[in-house]
């Protein structure tokens, strides 16, 4: 379980290709103070496994499901990538609950400079339209983000400073790739009312009713 709240921007250092998957190095620093072999670090928001370290970074394993489904398949060696380690319970709660399971990827359309802010507009596929809402959460390459406007299927978001020097979307474009991960209880909500659509009322829409 992760907060979306960036604590290093690591650097990809080697890349392995396998039959099932990759092997992928990555240079940091300060995130590995208490790391060891087998603990979890969010990497551009995939919860990923560590199966080697250094004293200059770790290793992780990427299966086929998790190429399928985020932006790792196109790292190249040199990418900068967010780096998240798993949340204690006794930490603040500073973003929103990541899991670290991404759901699929989005398009970066617009990037635009407000002041000491920057707007970017990002494109989803439309079928997830039904997990965003204004002012909902968010997170894309593993950043918790707040979802400024939804027009058709784009999202914008106003980025402040922090977060652009804090992570990796100093070095974005556009026509970049990014991992998205939704909301978790919108996705439960969203999946509950899926699975009573066109059932017999129950006991809570019955008692919704009288509201």
């Amino acid at each position: 379980m992760f907060t979306g709240l960036i604590e290093e921007v690591g650097k990809v250092k080697g890349i392995t290709r396998k039959a099932d998957g990759l092997t992928v190095s990555i240079e940091a620093g300060n995130i590995l103070d208490d790391i060891k072999i087998g603990d979890s670090i969010a990497v551009n928001g995939v919860c990923l496994t560590v199966v080697s370290l250094s004293d200059r970074g770790f290793s992780f394993d990427v299966s086929k499901e998790t190429l399928d489904r985020s932006n790792l398949k196109y790292l190249k060696i040199g990418d900068y990538v967010n780096l998240e380690r798993a949340l204690k319970v006794s930490d603040r709660l500073g973003g929103h609950i990541v899991q670290g399971h991404v759901d699929t990827v989005g398009s970066i359309t617009k990037i635009t400079p407000l002041g000491e802010h920057t707007i970017f507009e990002i494109e989803i596929p439309p079928e997830y339209l039904n997990l965003v809402v204004e002012k909902g959460s968010i997170a894309i390459d593993g950043i918790s983000l707040t979802i400024n406007s939804i027009k058709n299927n784009r999202l914008s978001f106003n980025i402040i400073p922090h977060t652009i020097k804090s992570t990796n979307l100093q070095f974005r474009k556009v026509g970049d790739l990014v991992n998205i991960e939704f909301d978790i209880i919108g996705k439960y909500v969203w999946n509950m009312l899926e699975k009573i659509k066109g059932k017999e009322k129950t006991s809570l829409e019955k008692l919704l009713e009288n509201f």
